[in-house]
């Protein structure tokens, strides 16, 4: 009975963790990483979803403004078995398409222009974080692991 529900809510279960390289050029369109999955039972992982997510702030205190924007998603098909204690390690290449403003363009555009575009996304508040999301569907599990890793260009 304790069983089933550990497997059940994935206690015990499947592990998800993303290693990616330690820089990333994000105008490349393309990246590449690992997926490491272990559990301490045996378990099936039928699909991995990966995601590639843009957070984009403007604005300061009242007048602030989020938006995420979905760069990129893939989902890989697996049904792969991992053994309890063994680590399994699956590499993925995940295409995306960077979401550039007008005042990006002009920035990589002219490097004269870039300078005061600069100086304008400073004075507004504009940054941008990027964040990677991966969950692992696992057979037979109602909470299926996910792993939210942070890249910074």
């Amino acid at each position: 009975m304790l069983k089933k529900l550990k497997d059940m809510l994935g206690i015990e279960g499947v592990k998800i963790d993303v290693l990616l390289p330690e820089t990333i050029d994000l105008k490349e369109g393309l990246l590449k990483g690992q997926i490491l999955l272990n559990s301490q039972s045996d378990q099936i992982v039928q699909h991995i979803e990966i995601k590639l997510i843009e957070k984009y702030k403007r604005g300061r205190k009242e007048s602030l403004l989020i938006d995420e924007y979905l760069l990129g998603s893939m989902t890989i098909d697996l049904d792969l078995q991992i053994i309890a204690g063994k680590e399994e390690v699956l590499n993925f290449q995940l295409p995306y398409n960077k979401m550039m403003s007008e005042m990006d363009r002009m920035e990589d555009d002219n490097p004269i222009k870039g300078l005061f575009v600069k100086l304008a996304k400073t004075v507004k508040g504009v940054q941008s974080d990027y964040r990677v999301e991966a969950t692992a569907t696992t057979k037979g599990t109602k909470l299926n692991p996910i792993i939210v890793k942070r890249i910074g260009e």
